[in-house]
């Protein structure tokens, strides 16, 4: 009797594990397929709708925001009728399912789909042939994209992240003892609020030129002459290529410092004013104090700061496609990406582009995340 009584709990316990997980898929399938079905009416309903736009717009909310809270609450209230080891298991995939189903069909979907392109030729998978890996041959062989590959290695990422976060940590450390730091930060942080196209358009009339004897009306020539020098369109002055691209870096450095500076900030205010105290108690002064004792103590935050701006480097466009255009020697791999795709119509070749900046962001994003989870920078 106890051998058969040990039997039938054992084979209780594997029918009850099998339910669960049958319980978990399930909801997990059901959720995203629900909230997708729901959205998608609401979608054809704005789309096909001849209403106002006013009344479309407040349709769009209530559908979009209510719909998907609604959606919450109505299976969070199913879940929450199982007992609590039930309602352990399952509640996680009501919340984790619809952002894995977003996060799979926006994401790895269109990562897949733009590898299989970009093994075929120009006219992609539809009209164009099988060339295999051809196209990444050519990325590595093309003169325009080792000149992409120098310009994001050397200029944007070995000269432009030191040197914006360099700028920021330098402001929030002297910013922290002035008693005008709130207005110092806030005219450092003031350029992120604009957007990078703007940025590009209010440095090209700092870089302006005009004719030699005519009054200049850029910032910079307007010294350089003041200074007897000769006006030039330095971002496009192919005599000192490829150090023009340090005038775009710039830019870019002005537009980010002030979010290093805030991170660095914050970091900077959680070391304990103890031990600065005993660091200058003992004779230690304020560089050392600076190198050995704030350094090291904001050290994930560093890291953490310099592999985003990183991340942000090798995806640079904006500034340079409205500064250059790509020209003169500024090629990134990001313009390169746009000029094949989009003027050049050569899909296979774009799409190899755009997987090997993906492949080349995918390593510092790990590398962020997990010194994010290991030191817990923030």
């Amino acid at each position: 009797m106890g051998v058969m009584d040990t039997t039938s709990e054992d084979r209780a316990s594997v029918g009850t594990r099998l339910l669960a997980w049958v319980l978990r898929i399930a909801i997990m399938v059901a959720i995203p397929l629900i909230t997708f079905a729901v959205l998608y009416a609401g979608f054809r309903f704005l789309r096909d709708t001849d209403a106002p736009q006013w009344f479309v717009a407040i349709v769009a909310i209530i559908w979009g925001v209510g719909g998907v809270a609604a959606l919450y609450y109505i299976f969070n209230w199913i879940v929450e009728q199982f007992s609590d080891a039930w309602k352990g298991r399952l509640l996680p995939f009501v919340f984790v399912g619809p952002a894995i189903a977003i996060l799979t069909w926006y994401l790895a979907l269109p990562v897949v789909r733009t590898f299989w392109i970009s093994l075929f030729d120009r006219d992609g998978p539809q009209f164009g042939d099988f060339v295999g890996l051809a196209n990444y041959i050519t990325i590595f062989t093309d003169r325009l994209m080792r000149e992409s590959f120098r310009n994001n290695i050397f200029f944007w990422i070995l000269l432009g992240v030191p040197l914006t976060v360099g700028f920021g940590l330098l402001v929030a450390t002297l910013a922290d003892r002035s008693k005008y730091e709130r207005v110092a930060k806030a005219f450092i942080f003031l350029p992120m609020a604009i957007s990078f196209v703007g940025a590009g358009v209010i440095w090209n009339f700092i870089y302006e030129v005009r004719p030699p004897g005519v009054p200049q009306i850029g910032l910079l020539n307007a010294f350089v002459v003041a200074l007897g020098g000769t006006p030039r369109a330095w971002p496009a002055y192919t005599a000192i290529s490829p150090f023009n691209n340090v005038f775009l870096v710039v830019i870019v450095a002005w537009l980010q410092a002030g979010f290093s500076m805030v991170l660095f900030s914050a970091a900077l205010k959680g070391i304990p004013d103890e031990i600065l105290e005993a660091a200058r108690v003992d004779g230690a002064t304020e560089v050392q104090v600076f190198f050995r004792i704030m350094i090291p103590y904001i050290r994930g935050t560093i890291i953490t700061v310099t592999t985003t701006v990183v991340i942000f480097t090798l995806k640079i466009f904006d500034v340079v496609w409205v500064m250059t255009g790509g020209q003169f020697g500024t090629d990134v791999i990001a313009t390169q990406f746009y000029r094949q795709s989009f003027i050049a119509r050569n899909a296979g070749y774009g799409s190899a582009i755009a997987i090997i900046l993906l492949v080349a962001v995918i390593p510092v994003m790990i590398y962020n995340l997990r010194q994010f989870r290991e030191q817990e920078a923030f």
